[in-house]
């Protein structure tokens, strides 16, 4: 529902690129090999649901040996469009600031909005700015937000909910083939809550110890009704205690977490790395109020880190590349597998599909191995 109107000009982008694709006797799926984009991007592209960006725009041209002209033209007209609108804002409105800038994207035919990573040193570009919270509504929506980009209802677009944070690296080979990713960092189990309710449309988590057969799977998908998700096969990762660069405090292990000259900071409920640590204190007959800083949450691995590197804190359980991200040391003590789940019903939209392909192609694979140190000989293996 709309919370007002305003009068602008909008423009509407036609193509030709179906037919310029069978003049020249190719069929989708040759197109796409030759683009680097998926055969339903082409699809997507060709009914008009979709709207390439310039690189994707160029190799068609070049592919086809055309210009870009050629494929698409623009036709303006005048009518009237919603500005301002309601949609369900996934943070935390009592902690959210009105004119906050904000990323959109249509989840199972709902506007959802997530604020942009509070982590980024420069601004970036957004979709919208909250107005205000919506109170004692009956309807699914709790914010009204004014819209300044109208690119944001793209099909090509999707959201994905989790904690691993070399999401922009697999965000940026998205959209060099013509998708985006929109990221929400939350802990694992609030992405698979997420998911469940239907709000984004790709839950990453790391916390299930291991993978090896449907059995291990089964705190996840007893989570869902049956036969309603897929899981995929991501990374494996270190998980540990980053300490401050050379150890100056010697700590060795979880044992030492008690010791009075050390203070932790902690991960949010919820977290796989909060799960680790309790499981480690637990297995150690440590009490939790026995460890200084327990009370103390970072929400998001970089945040924990990035408290040890500026001396606030003496370590956080962490994970490798975190450490690694800020030149800090790293004590390792478990090996943890971070997947991706997905309702079924979206696994043939576009972008999801561009995701899956985009996993399995062994230069993504190197790059990723090179910048974070993960383990992708598995990354986009279907495992349910």
């Amino acid at each position: 529902m709309s919370a007002g109107e305003a009068r602008k000009r909008v423009t509407a982008v036609k193509n030709n690129l179906e037919k310029l694709r069978l003049k020249r006797g190719l069929a989708a799926s040759q197109l796409a090999a030759e683009v680097g984009v998926g055969r339903q991007t082409i699809y997507a592209i060709e009914a008009g649901s979709y709207v390439p960006n310039t690189t994707v725009s160029l190799r068609l041209a070049k592919a086809l040996d055309v210009t870009v002209e050629d494929i698409f033209q623009i036709a303006a007209k005048e009518e009237v469009s919603p500005r301002m609108m309601e949609a369900i804002f996934l943070g935390d409105l009592g902690l959210t600031l009105p004119r906050n800038p904000l990323h959109l994207c249509n989840v199972n035919g709902q506007v959802i909005a997530v604020a942009p990573d509070s982590g980024n040193w420069g601004l970036v570009s957004t979709d919208a700015i909250l107005l205000a919270p919506i109170l004692d509504t009956k309807r699914n929506v709790n914010a009204a937000i004014e819209i300044h980009r109208e690119s944001w209802n793209n099909p090509g677009r999707i959201l994905i909910s989790g904690c691993d944070p070399s999401a922009p690296i697999l965000a940026g080979a998205l959209e060099q083939q013509g998708c985006e990713m929109v990221i929400f960092y939350q802990s694992s189990a609030r992405s698979l809550n997420l998911l469940g309710d239907k709000l984004v449309h790709i839950a990453g988590t790391h916390l299930l110890d291991e993978a090896t057969s449907k059995t291990d799977l089964l705190p996840i998908t007893k989570m869902f009704p049956r036969n309603s998700i897929a899981i995929f096969s991501y990374a494996i990762w270190e998980e540990g205690i980053v300490v401050a660069r050379g150890n100056p405090k010697k700590i060795s292990g979880i044992r030492d977490l008690v010791r009075k000259d050390i203070m932790i900071v902690n991960r949010e409920s919820g977290s796989g790395c909060r799960q680790l640590l309790d499981k480690q204190l637990s297995k150690l007959r440590i009490a939790r109020n026995k460890v200084r800083g327990y009370e103390e949450v970072a929400l998001g691995h970089l945040p924990a880190v990035r408290k040890v590197y500026a001396g606030e804190v003496d370590c956080c359980i962490g994970i490798e590349v975190g450490a690694r991200s800020l030149g800090l040391d790293f004590i390792a003590l478990n090996r943890k597998p971070y997947h991706l789940v997905i309702r079924r019903t979206d696994l043939e939209l576009p972008p999801v599909r561009t995701l899956l392909e985009t996993l399995g192609r062994a230069s993504f694979r190197r790059e990723m191995e090179a910048c974070t140190g993960y383990d992708m000989r598995t990354a986009g293996e279907r495992l349910v």
